[in-house]
């Protein structure tokens, strides 16, 4: 992302202002649903992905929440728990979980920034980056074995595997 440090001139700035810098920056659509939170919908390769940031000023924790349906077969429901496992395997910042009850694939991290620590736009940018990088790396997976029959080793591997362009 190109500077942003430009548009912001307080250090003493509520972290959802600079998420919703950060979103202004990109033109991406969002709603400020209050004070603390901001969510917003963001194209990707494979689909739209919903997030929501929330900041708690009590556990000094910007929050991160990146979804997309999913409504796997019943039956499969196991196998895309153990590819869950596998992909968090993989990845050093956030995870996967699944809302059964809301039938959603969920991305989770969360931003400590305790002893009056201030996000940077660029940190901002980069955790919303790297949740929408996971989410389509391990998008195909999900789909392989939820749908194409596929074990959750060999989905992997897709995730896993280098690409060299695009088809």
């Amino acid at each position: 992302m190109p500077q942003t440090d430009h548009y912001i001139h307080s250090d003493d700035i509520h972290p959802i202002d600079i998420v919703e810098t950060v979103a202004v920056h990109h033109e991406w659509d969002f709603d400020r649903l209050a004070e603390d939170q901001i969510a917003m919908v963001v194209e990707g390769q494979w689909r739209s992905y919903s997030l929501t940031l929330a900041w708690s000023p009590a556990e000094e924790v910007l929050r991160l929440i990146c979804t997309f349906d999913m409504d796997p077969p019943a039956d499969r429901l196991a196998l895309i728990y153990e590819t869950l496992n596998l992909a968090n395997d993989q990845v050093w910042d956030g995870g996967f979980t699944y809302w059964a009850q809301q039938r959603l694939m969920v991305w989770r991290y969360g931003l400590v920034l305790a002893g009056d620590a201030v996000a940077l736009p660029e940190q901002i940018d980069q955790m919303i980056r790297n949740a929408l990088i996971a989410c389509e790396r391990f998008y195909p997976s999900f789909q392989l074995v939820g749908w194409g029959n596929t074990a959750p080793a060999a989905a992997l591997d897709i995730a896993l595997g280098e690409a060299y362009g695009r088809a």
